[in-house]
């Protein structure tokens, strides 16, 4: 089961840091513990409580098989956002987000189709063979391509659910989450809604270290369920084999009482025939 940051942690991080008091948001009343030069100060005993029930849901989902999908394109987060979903297996956005690459994915595929498609030009020498122009055109489109769509190139279908680090910078991502009813996992600072995630991590998200915090804690989770997962597979293996066994083993004594009926009915033909010898030899 994974475990939340501690407070002291959480603390250091500056996950308590909000917004200034004339940016919040009424709804994140009870998640603030008190406000200071203007500033709200979220309550970290909250903001751990939620954190684990987040990460339970992370690890769950994972356990499951299903992908996770990390979301970032704030300045302070793009490469922990980056990392960690690489770390974790999962697929991110963290240069823009394209509208439609969740309630249009088949034609975000086909984008994606047509960048591996680019590359595979490059690599069988076909490029070689275009104008200088062309080429360049060629290399600019699927750069292009690359940094819109590289992170969600390996994912085949729609994730089973978006971590996203600020809710507001990712509208687009979290609106077409709802449409769709993918569980939105987030954090949440004192200028969101928290109405609006499922699963919220009440904390600043604007700070790259409680980032980096957070988003580490979903990435050993969802490793944590992952494995889980692995380990129930093999078990279920070994539990198959140890029963085909002793099947095998139940037949066994049948298996060998028919091979002693098969040689007994092999060899009564001869006997038969011994018996009749005999009896000829008696009349003459």
């Amino acid at each position: 089961m994974p475990k939340a940051a501690s407070i002291e942690d959480l603390l250091k991080s500056g996950a308590h840091f909000g917004h200034l008091t004339r940016r919040w948001n009424p709804k994140m009343r009870e998640f603030i513990f008190m406000q200071r030069n203007g500033i709200h100060i979220i309550d970290l005993k909250k903001t751990r409580n939620y954190l684990q029930e987040a990460l339970d849901e992370v690890q769950k989902l994972s356990r499951a098989g299903k992908t996770i999908l990390f979301v970032g394109t704030k300045k302070q987060s793009t490469e922990i956002i980056k990392t960690e979903a690489i770390r974790a297996g999962m697929p991110f956005v963290t240069h823009r987000w394209l509208g439609g690459m969740l309630t249009n994915f088949s034609t975000v595929r086909k984008s994606i189709s047509r960048m591996e498609e680019i590359e595979r030009m490059k690599t069988d020498g076909t490029m070689a063979e275009l104008t200088k122009k062309e080429g360049l055109m060629l290399s600019r489109e699927q750069q292009k391509l690359e940094d819109t769509l590289g992170g969600i190139a390996n994912m085949g279908r729609l994730p089973g659910a978006i971590f996203v680090v600020d809710i507001i910078k990712e509208h687009l991502a979290v609106s077409e989450a709802i449409k769709l009813h993918i569980p939105i996992i987030a954090m949440v600072d004192t200028n969101s809604d928290p109405d609006v995630p499922d699963y919220i991590i009440p904390c600043n998200d604007d700070s790259a270290r409680t980032i980096q915090l957070i988003a580490s804690q979903v990435a050993d989770a969802i490793i944590e369920g992952a494995a889980e997962r692995e380990a129930q597979a093999e078990e279920e293996l070994m539990e198959q084999a140890a029963a085909e066994a002793k099947d095998d083993s139940d037949d066994e004594p049948e298996v060998k009482t028919k091979l002693r009926s098969r040689k007994k009915r092999k060899s009564a033909p001869a006997q038969d025939a011994d018996t009749s010898a005999a009896e000829s030899d008696e009349e003459e």
